[in-house]
């Protein structure tokens, strides 16, 4: 152990962080493998009865590689490949790794909603960590819950941890033009429903949306919460937007093994990231990249882990005065990749570096502002991430609304709604619930017509049950025959960020 120490002792710099030099006994793991006892030989024994020798565990900090892979998270197909990148770089960094597997919440498959097991992922990767002979931790995922629930959990055992992004699909392309994963879906199918396009066509969109690994390829719930991760600090910098099949990609999962090295001596823990700041950068940046509404649910809720005091109210106070920059469906023209060609959301928060705190602190054990320090859009790339003076669209990312329906509030993306309903009288046409939605809503007897506000009940956290993503109502067959793409609609539920439309969403 002293050999170790000397080793891997932080440099100069790490030092200057945290002024107290960790030593191996310092570190959580030498409790279970480094005292004389019984239980600690026991410790060692195990391991050494799958060929980990005993110096391997005794003499190098142990991390966690927690891994939401699985066959049937599409999302997560290429995590197991990244896994054995992650552990080249922790131990080349004089790390030892352990890939811990945990629950993969794949947005498509899992029924009735991914919202009823974030919570349950939390749990699960914070007693993974705190049960396991563990001295940090690398966090993989991507999918739209695992963001938030692996960082609720990590945020909660507080041990130095690091993000690694599964990253976003490569752009899709169909029929001559652009495609994005779910906001494409919704268009595409309206087109068949109303007899425009055939069901040839809508077989062969199916390949051409999804062509390679990774999260949806737009600016939905996926991109929203991984770009989250970055300016909180969690992730290595410009990693959020690397494409899942770019070779940046394994390249990046080296380089997050390296660093989660360092950041166990440095002791640099979620607790020394998460300020009341840091969770202000994350608003401003959620409100310039045009992201998904669930962002006001799961960052509120990551805050709360933080004990950090964030309400919808302040995320509609900062809406306000603060537009869409970022030019990524479902609010506008482009795709995740075109994205980070442009510079990734280093460039982005370059645009919005006045509305930044730069002194918070990051994985790299330097600040927000010595990150982005050098970043700029790339030149030919201003139509993707747009200045101040010249936002995608004259309204916000997330409006807070309340009424006689909404007493404790209820949210729209502004941005993604067709400007002419943002104020609109007209009679409601009610749905008790989903199963009485999908029985009547194309009814050509339905009481409907361009003027309808389609009302969708019982579809919230105990109606779903979990809050599922239903809050994207389609339009009746027979108005959208007349040509009707948008029309008022109101629920209880939730909305995949890559739909768009006049949605109000999570009425309480």
């Amino acid at each position: 152990p002293a050999m170790a120490d000397t080793c891997l002792a932080p440099t100069d710099q790490e030092t200057t962080l945290n002024p107290r030099r960790l030593t191996r006994q310092d570190l959580r793991s030498w409790r279970w493998f480094g005292p004389g006892d019984t239980r600690a030989f026991s410790h060692r024994s195990r391991l050494q009865q799958v060929g980990v020798r005993r110096e391997e565990v005794m003499d190098r900090p142990i991390v966690a590689i927690i891994n939401t892979w699985s066959d049937i998270s599409t999302c997560h197909a290429h995590l197991r490949e990244r896994a054995a990148n992650v552990r080249r770089g922790i131990l080349a960094a004089g790390g030892f790794p352990l890939e811990i597997p945990a629950m993969s919440l794949g947005e498509v498959m899992v029924k009735p909603t991914t919202m009823f097991y974030r919570n349950f992922l939390a749990m699960e990767c914070e007693e993974l960590l705190r049960s396991h002979p563990v001295d940090a931790a690398v966090l993989m995922g991507g999918c739209d819950k695992t963001t938030p629930g692996l960082l609720m959990g990590a945020i909660s055992m507080d041990i130095p941890a690091i993000y690694f992004p599964a990253g976003p699909q490569l752009n899709g392309h169909f029929m001559g033009q652009k495609v994005g994963v779910g906001t494409h879906t919704r268009k595409f199918y309206d087109e068949l429903r109303s007899g425009k396009i055939t069901e040839r066509d809508w077989i062969a969109l199916a390949a051409a949306m999804c062509r390679s690994h990774g999260t949806c390829n737009t600016m939905g719930t996926a991109s929203t919460m991984t770009a989250i991760a970055e300016v909180l600090g969690f992730c290595l910098p410009g990693a959020s937007s690397i494409p899942a099949d770019d070779s940046a990609h394994p390249r990046m999962a080296v380089e997050v093994g390296e660093r989660i090295v360092g950041m166990i001596w440095e002791d640099l823990r979620p607790s020394r990231l998460l300020t009341e700041a840091s969770f202000a950068n994350a608003a401003a940046t959620y409100l310039a990249l045009g992201g998904s509404t669930n962002c006001a649910v799961h960052l509120i809720a990551m805050a709360r882990r933080a004990g950090v005091a964030l309400t919808l109210d302040d995320l509609d106070r900062r809406a306000r005065d603060l537009r869409v920059l970022v030019n990524l469906m479902p609010s506008g023209d482009y795709l995740m990749e075109d994205f980070h060609r442009a510079g990734g959301l280093p460039a982005l928060l370059d645009r919005i570096r006045d509305r930044l705190a730069l002194d918070a602190l990051t994985v790299t054990g330097r600040s927000l502002g010595e990150n982005i320090a050098g970043a700029a859009v790339a030149e030919g790339c201003e139509d993707i991430i747009r200045p101040a003076q010249r936002p995608i669209s004259e309204h916000g990312a997330l409006a807070v609304l309340r009424g006689n329906l909404a007493p404790d509030g209820a949210v729209i993306k502004p941005a993604a709604a067709d400007p002419r309903l943002l104020r609109h009288t007209g009679p409601a046409v009610v749905f008790e619930d989903m199963p009485d939605m999908m029985r009547r809503i194309d009814d050509p007897a339905l009481p409907v017509d361009e003027r309808s506000v389609l009302v969708l009940k019982n579809a919230g956290p105990l109606g779903g049950p979990g809050f599922p993503e239903w809050g994207n109502l389609p339009i009746p067959k027979k108005l959208r025959a007349r040509g009707l793409r948008d029309m008022v609609r109101i629920s209880d539920a939730r909305m995949s960020g890559t739909s768009y439309g006049t949605c109000v969403l999570h009425v309480a």
